[in-house]
């Protein structure tokens, strides 16, 4: 009960953006869970200063259901009131009169700068409320103090100091799911369109749709065209449709300019494509569409994550401690000075004003300048300045992941921007020993960004089954490197080629793996190409069996997810769907923790949210199996609530890529080659590649927001091979968010002790990781 006394408020102001309800819920359940009053504010700053019914106070039951819903349930408006004192004056009086001192905004930079304006006066404006009379002075003095802290909600990414913000994630998926749609007619009609999407100043939405789709050309604020782009455009529209392509897709953010700051309307690109080249040109503004639609999996888990951290923050609050706002660094929540985010965010408008372009799109960021470097590397094939001596082969290996297409596509162009010869392999480590082996083109790849599974074809398949024969074929098209992408199979059939490099001379290659596995349990990584896709997958299958049993009342669905023995699939969608439990493999669980969560459901069937949903990794426990929970929970739950099964299976393998891993998949085939191009120079010596040093094989791997090359000798010693999982697993620290969310009876101090291992408290940085 440490935060016994404490009253907490939350609200959400300005545009609203998907995973805000999730936001709402964890503020809610959190401030609850130790002991503080939590109070919903509706209608944003305008609820704040009317007051009355527009302040409740929230109890556990008030935020379920809602962590799926888009938008905001305790809604949002602009408010003018409150940009003046008199406002403030009315919303300060309207939280003494509730006891409130502790205030969590969810909205943009707009929005938060408002929040500490408030803080800044609060002192005065009790002051005020005295000697007015509306307040006497022992209850100024009991409310002496408001603690700020601020949720980026903004669908826009906008915010610096911060890698994503509540919404954007989710925003993506609504324009990639447009662009899969366009491009199925524009092909069949042979059609040109320009989609405008929002970003009046910030390009991201723009610049990550782009990259994630292949877009032919794209429009951001941060960095206007040439003079002449007109004729430029219109060349390479001209060039792709003279090799063959059926479409063109032209992005545009709603706020792109050119050099002089005159804006460049989506109307305006489709003029100049009619009537220069003559294509069939329709233009498509997505408009509101991008802040509608259930929130994604990852802006669900942001949300609780940041929400959670937030109390934490006004926990620990102190009448030194500056506003801060909860930022993602990485897979970390990190708090930062307010106002000093907010400074950095007007110095990219600033910059743009004045039209100092390249550094507005340095003080976006890392990742932001990595995006558009990488977007331009590949949107257009550059002839190699000079033909290099190396050749590299491209294969997958497992089963198939979302992704696998966007990294061979990236790797492919990258390769041969390089100058190497680049070969791509069917049916994995199979093909490579059975010679399915062909030399690739720059538009032999085209289209793959979007596409599900292995357009290469993919086999478990391990090399020790086969070594004399990829070894012959190794030597047969002179292959001095391998890149390799796929799951826990690829990493262990690199290292089985790198201990065979003392009996095969011609092992000694550069090889590196691209982890893509739904499982996520590849070592060397925090993420693996195709785990975002499958928990979205699970989410949506999830969603829709949770209202199921909404609609037929005391039911209890029991879930399988895949994974392996990694529950790392489980674990994710367990908090991005709100669920009961979720058993997983690395957090052991006894009968006795199966009879807590019995008598859970039994007490939640009290209240009006009578349905439950429970989780299982499919090898969490070798006896407590999907039947024996159903057959447990049906005996133990008779006469309160039924069960029912379902086991999601492969569906979590199938589907488009969500945008994350098109954007993943993208940067890691670019930086793998270019990892392995520089490794293929350092060890070319006399006309021919001798590679046999630990450090020529790698798994290459986003932690924490580095990326990172670990080379497979190394990652041998910190893996469980028995079980094919990392013997550390940084995701495990969520398995408390999860019960806490869901009303399970676990210490604070547990909470923060795991927390603390994993939550940095830093300085600011505008450094967008990767």
């Amino acid at each position: 009960m440490a935060g016994a006394g404490m009253a907490i408020a939350v609200l959400t102001s300005g545009g609203d953006a998907q995973g805000m309800n999730a936001a709402v819920r964890a503020v809610t359940r959190m401030g609850i869970y130790v002991g503080a009053k939590v109070f919903l504010i509706y209608e944003g700053y305008e609820g704040l200063v009317e007051g009355g019914d527009n302040i409740k106070q929230a109890n556990w039951l008030s935020v379920s259901n809602i962590i799926q819903l888009g938008g905001t349930v305790i809604g949002s408006a602009r408010c003018k009131a409150f940009t003046t004192r008199a406002g403030r004056l009315r919303a300060a009086r309207n939280l003494v009169e509730h006891g409130i001192t502790n205030l969590c905004v969810i909205g943009g930079d707009g929005s938060l700068t408002g929040a500490d304006i408030f803080r800044s006066e609060w002192a005065g404006l009790l002051d005020e409320l005295v000697r007015d009379g509306l307040i006497n002075e022992e209850v100024a003095r009991q409310n002496c103090r408001l603690n700020i802290v601020g949720l980026v909600g903004s669908i826009d990414n906008d915010f610096c100091g911060t890698d994503m913000t509540i919404g954007t994630d989710s925003a993506l998926h609504r324009i990639m799911e447009v662009i899969d749609a366009i491009t199925t007619t524009a092909q069949s009609h042979q059609r040109t369109f320009v989609l405008e999407v929002m970003g009046r100043h910030c390009g991201y939405l723009a610049l990550v749709s782009g990259l994630a789709s292949g877009a032919d050309w794209l429009f951001i604020p941060e960095s206007p065209p040439e003079d002449g782009w007109e004729d430029l455009m219109c060349e390479r529209l001209g060039e792709t449709r003279s090799r063959g392509s059926r479409l063109n897709i032209i992005i545009i953010a709603e706020g792109a300019i050119d050099r002089s700051g005159k804006p460049i309307s989506s109307n305006y690109v489709k003029d100049l494509v009619v009537q220069r080249l003559g294509f069939d040109t329709r233009v498509t503004v997505l408009g509101h569409v991008q802040r509608g639609g259930t929130p994604s999996a990852f802006d669900r888990v942001l949300s609780s994550k940041m929400g959670m951290e937030a109390v934490m923050a006004l926990l620990e609050a102190t009448p030194d401690t500056p506003a801060c706002v909860v930022s993602l660094s990485g897979n970390q929540s990190v708090r930062l000075p307010l106002m000093e985010c907010v400074q950095v965010t007007k110095d990219v408008q600033k910059a743009m004003d004045e039209k100092r372009f390249e550094e507005a799109i340095q003080l976006r960021g890392r990742s932001f300048e990595n995006n558009w470097n990488i977007y331009k590397l590949l949107a257009h094939q550059k002839p190699a300045q000079e033909k290099s001596p190396f050749s590299m082969a491209i294969l997958n290996v497992g089963a198939p992941a979302a992704g696998m297409n966007a990294a061979v596509r990236s790797a492919v162009r990258i390769g041969i921007c390089q100058g190497h010869t680049v070969y791509v392999v069917s049916d994995g480590f199979e093909g490579l020993a059975k010679g399915q082996i062909r030399e690739v083109g720059w538009h032999d790849v085209a289209g793959w960004l979007g596409r599900g599974g292995s357009m290469l074809g993919t086999k478990r398949t391990l090399p020790k089954t086969c070594m004399e024969k990829i070894v012959e074929n190794v030597r047969k098209f002179n292959i001095q490197g391998l890149l390799v992408i796929g799951g826990f199979e690829a990493y262990e059939g690199v290292l089985q080629l790198v201990e065979a490099r003392g009996q095969y001379e011609e092992l000694c290659i550069v090889m590196c793996v691209i982890p893509a596995t739904i499982s996520n349990n590849v070592p060397g990584t925090d993420f693996s190409l195709g785990s975002d896709t499958a928990v979205n997958a699970a989410m949506e299958s999830c969603d829709r069996i949770k209202q199921s049993a909404s609609g037929t009342k005391r039911r209890v669905f029991i879930v399988e997810t895949m994974g392996g023995y990694c529950g790392y699939l489980s674990t994710v969608t367990g908090i991005a769907v709100g669920a009961d439990a979720a058993y997983v493999y690395e957090d052991p669980f006894t009968i006795h923790d199966l009879k807590a969560n019995v008598e859970h459901l039994t007490d939640k069937m009290k209240t009006d949210i009578q349905r439950g949903l429970v989780l299982r990794n499919e090898k969490c426990h070798e006896h407590y199996t999907t039947e024996f929970l159903y057959n447990l929970y049906s005996s133990e739950g008779k006469g309160i609530f039924d069960c029912r099964i379902n086991v999601l299976g492969h569906l979590q393998q199938g589907g488009a890529p969500t945008p994350f891993d098109r954007n993943y998949g993208t940067k890691l085939g670019v930086k793998a080659v270019l990892w392995m191009s520089e490794k293929l120079q350092q060890v070319y010596s006399k006309g021919r590649v001798f590679a046999n040093s630990g450090d020529s094989a790698c798994v290459i791997g986003l932690r924490k927001k580095v990326v990172a090359f670990s080379p497979v000798t190394e990652l041998k010693k910190v893996t469980d091979f028995e079980h094919r999982l990392p013997q550390e697993q940084w995701w495990l620290n969520l398995r408390l968010m999860l019960k806490m969310l869901a009303n399970y009876q676990i210490s604070l101090t547990e909470y923060i002790s795991g927390q603390m291992e994993h939550v940095t408290r830093r300085t600011l940085s505008i450094e967008k990781g990767f």
